[in-house]
Parts: C-alpha cells; structure tokens; sequence
C-alpha cells in the first residue's frame, strides 16, 4: 500500500478510536515521567474525559454516512456507532470506580499501567464492533483479552486475584482458539476474509458438504464466543474472576466485555449466516436451521445462573452468576432474532450498564480497602448510609426487571422481541419469566440484610466525588430509562434505523 493509498482513506472515520489510541500513548508516557511520589489519581481523570471525549465523537458521526476504509475491513454503519455508545458510557462509569478504588496491603494505588491497560481493552472493543473481517475481529478480541487478562491480576498480591488471572487466561485461551479454528473454515471455505464477501458467496452456494462445514463453523464460532459471554456450560470462568479481581475490573469484564461479545456475535452471525444457505434452494439459512440450538443454550444459562445464584454468600460471586443469568436474556434475543431484536439488545445492554455498575459501586464502597464482599457486609446498611441503601435497592430492583426501571423495560422489549415473529417464542418467554422469578430471591434476600439485620460497625468513610459521581449517573439512569424510555428508544430510531444495513 503506497502513501497516496493510504492518505486517500477517510480516516474521520476512525476518529474516536484515535482519541483512544492517543490517550493511551500519551498517558504512557506521562506515566513514565511522573515522579514516583506522585498519585495516579489525576491520571484516571485524564483517562475518564479522553473517554467521554471519544463518545461525543461517535455521536458527532451519527449524521455521517455509513463508510469503510482499509478495504472493508473497518466499517463505521449504524451498528458500529450504536455498540459503541455502549462501550463508552459503560467505559466511563467504569472509570469512576477505578479512581476511587483504593486497593489494600500498602500497594500503590492508581498505578498507570492500569488506565492504559484499560485503553488497550476498551480500543480492542471498539475495533470490535467496526470490523468486517476476519483478520480485525480477531485483532480486537485479542487486543481485549489480552488486556483484560493483565487487568484480572493487578492486585498482585491477593491470591485470589492471581487465581482469577491465571483461570481467566486460561479459559480466554482455549476460547480463542476454539474461535480461530472456526475462522479457519470459514477462510478455507470461500478464499476471502472479508464479512461480506464471505456473505455474497455462502449466500448461493449450494453444494451440500460445502453447506456442512459451513455450519460446522458456525458451532463452533459459537462455542468460542460462548466462553467470552459466560454462558452455560462455558461458565466456568467468571464467578472466580467476578470475585478475585478487584472492583473496577469485575464491573469492566461485566459490562465492556460482554456488550463487545455480543457486538461480535451479532455482527458474523447476521451477516454470514443469516444469509448463508442450509438448502439447495436458498429459502434456509444457517442460522434460521440453527436457532433453536442457540434457544437451548439461552435458557440452560438463563436457568443455572439464577438457580446457583440462590446459594452465593458473596456479593460479587452473586452478581458474576446473575451476569451469566443475564447474558442468557440477551442470547435468548438473539436466538428469536427479528426485526427489533437488535433494538431491544442495544436498549437492554444501555440499561444494563448502569444496574450493575451502580450495584458494583455500592459493593466496593461497602467492602472498603480489603475488597470484602460477604453478604453480611451490607446488613444494616439502611441505618448507617440510607441514601446508598435506596440507591442499591434501586439497582437490585432494576436487575430483577421491577416496573419503573430500567431493567424492567429492558426485558419487555426483550419478551416483546419473542412474539414479533411469526412462529412466536412461547417455551423462551417461560423460561424467561421463570428465570426472573428465581431471580426476586437473591436479590430481595440483600435488600432484607440492608434494611433488617442488624450490621457491624463499620468504619465511616465519606463518600468521594468520583464515587458520588458514579452512583449518582447510574440511579439517574435508572429510573429516566425506567420510567422515560422512549428517550433512548426514540434516540435509536432517529439514529440507527438502518441498522439492518448489516445484510448489505
């Protein structure tokens, strides 16, 4: 590729992920200059407005035309621009906790490796969400795992924050390759990398083997992403790094990571093999022959997560299990996926960002330097700090999907999303609906030791500005998606209305 090639690209396109890349760089080097006496506090902040920097960005760009550069090979299309939006405000809210964290044992909080770090894996996720191609999906899954692996074992001298980094590698590892083996058929299959050229000619092929191994890959790309989402049975992971890694990480593996996986699995599952056919005549898709499969694999985690989440004494192991109860609602919408399932997925991930960030804010502030996290932590808590009291209820009751949050809209657009096609989804909407029910014990079981058991005297600790700041964004967002939906409903329509351009 010559210089004037490369000058002719729109490179406006990837403005926001170079307001990220520079950040990082920058933040490196400022990191390496700094005199050691100095806290890395300010850092973070340098972080958190080069973030909300990069979201004003991808929003000045919503009245752009959907464009490519490189080839195809980076695309910025409604769906790019919606599932980034995600990824900042969750990125942003994540920040937060890590300036106000303050890990225990004498280490050194605010370390500058663990902002650019965090630049590194939120860079991984947005290049996610643009690629079509093989070659770069895959560079920004790794790019966010890698990243997320180091992230997971930052307290380097907890045991079990070393534990859930040496799991959490191992698992990531066994999933990326599950996941280049499947793009391996695939680049065998057709000569091309590229999404849509691989689309264009699965599309009429209708060569039976060919059609097999085609769908072969399609399971298999499943799996390996099945270990990204923590579904059932890929699970195994996420309850020990959810538990060992400190606060701010459980909240980014929660929240960035899952909505940049489910960015990728929409993004090859609609455009390959919703159009790659199953039959000689091109009426049957891959994935229409295949979704009952994905159906199962939503409701086995949608059930497991909320039933062994009934058992957790830890906070943050309740969570890491209600996250993967969760990630079945949002399998389960990709599994009846219609016309406004990617609607009601980008709405429930919004609202899902700010439950469980809050949630995890109020857990931190609660389990102070030694990062305890016991149920027990939080008896009494109504007494000693009621306004953090009323905000975790508000949290918990959103997660539970109460009316008049969030949550609750998120899983009527979910349960709505079912019935919108022809031949409706009526045995996921059961399990769904019992999942939910299953889910009212653990999370009033903790409203319960908030406001009727007595607690421990704890040490009182004002509540810091980033912190103030944290819970405050996610109770506001909360209840205004819970009771005002129709403002990000009607934002997503007036923004990201050709988001089936997907099938181009």
């Amino acid at each position: 590729m010559d210089m004037d090639t490369l000058l002719s690209f729109n490179w406006s396109l990837m403005t926001p992920e170079f307001v990220i890349l520079a950040a990082a760089v920058v933040l490196s080097i400022l990191d390496l200059l700094m005199p050691k006496e100095i806290g890395r506090r300010v850092l973070g902040w340098f972080v958190f407005v080069s973030v909300l920097l990069s979201l004003v960005m991808v929003i000045g760009l919503n009245g752009a035309e959907p464009g490519s550069i490189l080839y195809d090979t980076f695309v910025l299309d409604a769906f790019a621009k919606a599932f980034k939006i995600v990824l900042l405000i969750g990125a942003a809210l994540v920040l937060l906790l890590a300036i106000d964290h303050r890990p225990a044992g004498g280490m050194k909080p605010y370390q500058g490796e663990f902002f650019y770090l965090f630049l590194t894996a939120l860079l991984g996720g947005m290049i996610m969400t643009s690629s079509a191609d093989l070659i770069t999906l895959f560079v920004g899954l790794e790019l966010l795992s890698v990243s997320s692996y180091i992230l997971a074992g930052m307290r380097k001298h907890s045991i079990k924050s070393t534990e859930a980094a040496m799991k959490y590698v191992v698992n990531g590892g066994i999933s990326t390759a599950i996941v280049l083996f499947a793009m391996s058929y695939l680049y065998g299959l057709s000569g091309t990398t590229n999404l849509y050229e691989l689309s264009n000619q699965f599309a009429i092929e209708t060569n039976a083997q060919y059609q097999y191994i085609a769908g072969l890959s399609f399971f298999i790309l499943l799996v390996g992403l099945s270990f990204k989402l923590a579904t059932v049975p890929f699970h195994m992971w996420a309850p020990d790094v959810y538990e060992g890694a400190p606060t701010p990480v459980t909240a980014f593996v929660s929240i960035v990571s899952k909505a940049a996986g489910f960015a990728l699995l929409i993004r090859v599952a609609v455009t390959v093999f919703m159009t790659a056919t199953m039959d000689s005549i091109g009426f049957l898709s891959i994935f229409t022959a295949n979704d009952h499969y994905i159906a199962v694999l939503a409701g086995i985690t949608m059930l497991v997560g909320n039933i062994i989440a009934l058992r957790q004494r830890s906070l943050k192991r309740m969570l890491a299990y209600s996250s993967i109860g969760h990630a079945g609602y949002l399998l389960a919408a990709v599994a009846a996926f219609g016309q406004y399932t990617i609607e009601a997925l980008w709405f429930y991930l919004i609202a899902y960002v700010f439950m469980v960030a809050g949630a995890l804010a109020i857990v931190q502030y609660v389990g102070g330097d030694g990062e305890e996290d016991d149920i027990y932590t939080v008896a009494g808590l109504y007494k000693q700090a009621p306004g953090l009291a009323i905000s975790m209820t508000i949290f918990l009751l959103s997660l539970a999907g109460i009316p008049l949050t969030a949550g609750f809209i998120g899983k009527l657009n979910i349960f709505v999303s079912f019935f919108a096609k022809e031949d409706g989804n009526y045995i996921l909407a059961a399990i769904m609906l019992i999942a939910t029910i299953i889910s009212y014990v653990f999370y009033f079981n903790v409203m319960v030791h908030m406001y009727a058991r007595p607690g421990q005297e704890r040490r009182e600790r004002p509540v810091s500005l980033p912190m103030g700041l944290a819970i405050g964004l996610c109770v506001a967002g909360t209840l205004a998606l819970g009771i005002f939906p129709s403002i990000l409903l009607e934002f997503f329509q007036g923004n990201f209305a050709d988001m089936m351009n997907l099938l181009r």
